[in-house]
């Protein structure tokens, strides 16, 4: 990482954004994820959901991982919620995908997932779903922080207040609903007779995940880490570094794959027969293909996911590819505008509208299992199907009286005579190669992202363009 500031910024342990509130458990109000900022970012959401319906005791869905912290967050938001006169059915330990298939299914107002995705244990957060099951607007997202900053609520009198009901069913309801998808064909999965190592990181990928195989007729699943205690025995991001454990069982057991998911089960990475890595960023591709094969039609990913998307869509007649900003709301935005069969993000994030409009590890594994089987391929031999390239993931810390606008627009200038694409920050084509640089939200620094056939290539694409933006900077 090259960086033009020799302090450190302080890390922050609160944030709170469009999207929901995250942070690390403890501390004192608005500094940590405390009781008190999590009931009052509850009581605003809660506020916001009471002014935009008639209905005078709106329903919300809660679920929540099984992180340590997880029971008390979810206890303060479902009170806080019932104080405001909302009525609230509790999932209890869910998955992010689960909660958001639930909204739609029980005809409520909205949804929120208690969850901190694949942050360590020290972290969680509130996940804010619309009436539809799906992540809130950027517009709505800042009315409910202006909400919380004047603390505008107005909570109910004794005779309002909201009811709570417990329902464990949606673990079978979420099963069914992916078995009852055209494209998953369990009897070709029952027929391959694959067996299945299984981590999950001790959350509640140890709940669904082996729910779904036993039901898709995979007879034979080794477990490791479905405990969901919340005590997570690795980095829960689904990385290739913090990947070892579940490598060294399939090569032991024999296995024919291994299925890896975060915490909240919207992130799924996939393990060859051999302990390789199947990559992240080849779930999508591998799912997209399955599904263009048998359903054609557009397909959309974020404009920092690999290009073999796109590669593969070209594939197919009358198939086009769409990138989106980055986020999860804006890839659902624009597979929306494009009617995209199929889509989501280079980190695992499978988004299949025949079933929903949000990241759905549950999804991800009946196609590709159908995929696999009906391929007649092992595991390492499908991925070589597929290009083979390498991200390299970077950045850069600027100076806060830089202009990191206009240092985005010189770069762009630089390299008017290739293929660009502006939608979020600027995207530099060069054949199958790319760079992505972006701007963050909250911090002085230019994310730089770019892809080659080689890790030494993307390096050193990364590095020139790193290279151009200090000179760059130094000028302006």
């Amino acid at each position: 990482m090259l960086s033009l500031l020799d302090q450190k910024t302080k890390n922050v342990t609160l944030i709170k954004s469009i999207s929901g509130i995250r942070g690390t458990i403890g501390g004192k109000p608005g500094e940590g994820l405390t009781p008190v900022d999590a009931t009052k970012f509850a009581a605003a959401y809660g506020t916001w959901i009471l002014q935009n319906n008639t209905n005078n005791q709106p329903l919300i869905v809660i679920g929540r991982d099984a992180r340590i912290s997880g029971e008390m967050i979810s206890d303060l938001v479902i009170r806080t919620l019932q104080g405001l006169g909302i009525n609230v059915i509790d999932l209890g330990l869910s998955t992010t995908p689960t909660v958001e298939i639930a909204v739609p299914m029980e005809n409520a107002q909205g949804g929120i997932i208690i969850t901190a995705s694949h942050n360590p244990k020290e972290w969680n957060a509130l996940k804010l779903l619309n009436a539809k099951g799906e992540f809130i607007s950027d517009e709505e997202g800042k009315k409910i922080l202006m909400i919380a900053e004047n603390e505008a609520f107005d909570f109910a009198l004794v005779d309002d207040l909201g009811w709570l009901k417990k329902d464990h069913s949606y673990v079978d309801k979420h099963v069914q609903a992916v078995l009852s998808l055209p494209l998953v064909d369990r009897e070709a999965i029952k027929k391959a007779g694959f067996k299945v190592v299984v981590d999950a990181v001790n959350s509640t990928g140890g709940i669904f995940v082996p729910a779904l195989l036993t039901a898709l007729g995979v007879e034979t699943i080794y477990p490791i880490y479905c405990e969901p205690t919340g005590h997570f025995p690795h980095n829960p991001e689904p990385l290739p570094e913090n990947l070892t454990a579940i490598a060294t069982k399939i090569v032991e057991t024999g296995a024919d794959l291994g299925i890896v998911v975060d915490p909240d089960v919207d992130r799924l990475a996939f393990v060859c027969e051999d302990g390789a890595m199947f990559g992240e960023e080849y779930t999508l591709v591998s799912v997209a293909d399955y599904v263009l094969k048998n359903t054609p039609g557009n397909t959309v990913s974020n404009l920092s996911s690999t290009i073999s998307l796109r590669e593969i869509t070209n594939k197919y007649s009358n198939c086009n590819y769409a990138a989106a900003a980055v986020g999860e709301v804006n890839v659902v935005e624009k597979m929306k505008a494009t009617h995209a069969v199929i889509g989501g993000e280079g980190n695992g994030g499978i988004i299949y509208p025949e079933l929903h409009y949000g990241r759905d590890a549950l999804i991800g594994i009946g196609l590709f299992l159908t995929h696999l089987a009906k391929s007649g391929l092992k595991t390492s031999e499908l991925r070589a199907t597929y290009p083979s390239y390498f991200i390299s993931k970077n950045k850069i810390e600027l100076s806060p009286m830089m202009n990191v606008d206009a240092i985005l627009e010189s770069i762009q200038n630089e390299y008017a005579d290739q293929e660009i694409d502006t939608t979020d920050g600027v995207k530099i084509y060069f054949g199958s190669e790319w760079a992505h640089l972006r701007k963050s939200n909250t911090e002085p620094i230019i994310r730089i992202y770019s892809e080659s056939e080689s890790e030494e290539k993307a390096n050193a694409l990364a590095y020139a363009i790193m290279d151009k933006i200090k000179a760059v900077s130094l000028i302006l």
